[in-house]
């Protein structure tokens, strides 16, 4: 009953929380040494976590394998997603001579019309072309075909219902609800929009658009020449008529989609063409490197925030948020978005090469990015230099600065981009939309194309000239000689602080106060696991020592012996 009697002592009178066990085992000086030395090691480059510990650096000979996989990806993929983009742009100008009468390159003026007989004209002249298409093209196109049947192109018409316009009387009644008419024709039959429609008629008073729209089909036969096999391709070809400002002046517009699949039959003599199977594998390759470089910099992550809640029940929760942060290496979420990144864009291109899918540009922008932040993730080695590592230190201690910089700065420019684009936009062509004006904007501010914006803004309102003056002229003395001089100040003087920091080397938070006190060196066998220097058992067999399950398990040991001493000597007397 005295043991029953004791140990209900203990659990009345209370335990200390887990907090108050876990910083007094903390604040013992054993311990506090294993906490620098954990962190120190956490912050150590490759090179001297080898000497401390002997651990290999595998996630740095893994980027080194990385980078070269994948910019050899990369550079493939771009030779072919050329080919595949040469080949789309140069047909899309094959088509223009072809189907646009009197097409000239750059002659924008000449892609539109202005009299009733000219659009008749244009439309019967694409018609002629499209059925005389085998006689006249220098290209491998073909009609779609529906079993032995070519398929007809399909002209649609899209008018408001019902509408009376008399501009004279400044009168007019309209019904906004567009009809759309389309009707199928044969070119190869009826040459001509009266003999293949003779009802057709165009309601130039409340005509929006006219859409002229045919399938043509061809392959890419360069492809050959790099040892890949051809792709067939489906171009669906549209030209438009439109009137929808209804200025007089019918502009004239041709746009091809395409279609990319795989052809049905072929057979190539000559060459060898490259075995799918084995890009397909490289691919593969590359999907289990960056899965591998994934995992390593997601462990090194949750290592590091593991490690800074330690520090912060060491330091009682008085952690300044910069001191936080600097356990969470941005580094490892960039590698580890890089790897998600070229993951997707991989399984892409792997489907585009199967030709499950013909994407280019999503499979483009995946590539590109993740091999964008896998290149800049290499600045994380260079930075362990102390001649290279200036430069990260300066963009890491200006960038908030610098953030609240250019949000009051683009306060500024949205309202001259607003200003110019209401002001002048009728009288310039650069101001003719808010997008325009923002990149003209942001040229002035690089110096590019100053004297043309100046000279290119039309005289016909005197008030209108005099304001773009004094708009153009305060915008450029604003931003040049005022807004980036203060930027350039606040990376400069960002710059002499870190500079000043390295020479001086005293330590700038309490991190690297902390940090500061271990004094053992990566080679001095301190950092190593072993049985009687090891870092990790040290701290851990501390742990377990000072750990409040560790000292009820004890408690619970006690009372199991006394009674059973107790109950063994009451057996013996009986």
């Amino acid at each position: 009953m005295e043991s029953c009697d004791l140990y209900d002592v203990h659990e009345t009178n209370g335990s200390p929380s887990w907090d108050d066990h876990d910083h007094q085992c903390l604040e013992e000086p054993d311990n506090v040494e294993c906490l620098r030395r954990k962190i120190k090691f956490f912050f150590m480059n490759p090179c001297e976590k080898y000497h401390a510990r002997g651990r290999k650096p595998w996630k740095l000979l893994l980027q080194i394998i990385k980078i070269a996989i994948i910019t050899i990806q990369l550079v493939s993929f771009g030779l072919s997603n050329q080919m595949v983009v040469s080949f789309k742009e140069e047909n899309l100008m094959t088509f223009k001579h072809l189907f646009l009468k009197d097409y000239v390159d750059g002659g924008i003026d000449m892609n539109a019309v202005y009299r009733q007989a000219d659009v008749y004209d244009h439309i019967d002249y694409v018609l002629e072309q499209y059925g005389h298409l085998h006689n006249i093209t220098v290209g491998n196109h073909e009609y779609e075909k529906n079993g032995t049947f070519y398929n007809p192109l399909t002209v649609c018409q899209e008018f408001y219902r019902n509408g009376t316009i008399y501009p004279g009387n400044e009168t007019f009644e309209l019904d906004a609800q567009v009809k759309t008419d389309c009707f199928n024709v044969h070119p190869m039959h009826h040459p001509s929009l009266r003999e293949a429609l003779p009802n057709f008629e165009l309601h130039f008073k409340r005509m929006l658009t006219v859409r002229i729209t045919f399938v043509l089909k061809a392959i890419n036969l360069q492809t050959v020449r790099h040892r890949e096999l051809p792709d067939c391709y489906d171009f669906t070809v549209a030209i438009t008529f439109d009137n929808r400002a209804h200025s007089g002046r019918i502009m004239v517009d041709l746009e091809s989609d395409v279609e990319i699949n795989e052809c049905r039959d072929w057979k190539v003599t000559g060459a060898s063409a490259r075995n799918i199977y084995l890009t397909v594998l490289f691919d593969c390759f590359i999907i289990v490197t960056c899965i591998s470089s994934f995992a390593l910099c997601t462990r090194s992550v949750v290592n590091g925030i593991q490690l800074q809640f330690e520090y912060t029940l060491y330091s009682r929760n008085q952690v300044p948020w910069s001191d936080k942060l600097a356990f969470l290496n941005g580094w490892y979420i960039l590698i580890i978005v890089s790897d998600t990144l070229t993951i997707i864009g991989s399984i892409l291109k792997m489907e585009i090469q199967t030709k499950v899918l013909t994407s280019y540009d999503v499979c483009s922008i995946f590539l590109g990015t993740g091999t964008m932040f896998v290149w800049i993730g290499v600045i994380r080695y260079m930075g362990y230099f102390r001649k290279y590592n200036i430069l990260i230190l300066t963009l890491r201690a200006a960038f908030p600065n610098v953030v609240r910089f250019i949000c009051c700065a683009g306060i500024i420019y949205l309202s001259y981009c607003f200003c110019g684009w209401v002001v002048l936009g009728p009288y310039h062509e650069k101001f003719r939309t808010l997008n325009t004006a923002s990149e003209c904007l942001f040229s002035l501010i690089n110096g590019d194309d100053m004297y043309p914006t100046f000279k290119n803004m039309k005289q016909k309102r005197s008030l209108v000239w005099v304001f773009s003056r004094v708009y153009l002229y305060s915008f450029v003395s604003l931003f040049i000689y005022m807004v980036l001089s203060l930027f350039i100040t606040i990376i400069t003087d960002t710059y002499d602080t870190i500079k000043q920091q390295q020479q001086s080397g005293t330590p700038t938070s309490e991190l690297q106060k902390f940090m500061s006190g271990c004094k053992d060196l990566p080679n001095s066998g301190m950092y190593r696991l072993d049985k009687n220097k090891g870092l990790l058992n040290c701290c851990m067999s501390r742990y377990v020592e000072c750990s409040p399950h560790n000292l009820v398990w004890q408690l619970q040991l006690l009372k199991m012996s006394y009674i059973s001493t107790h109950t063994g000597t009451q057996c013996q007397s009986i």
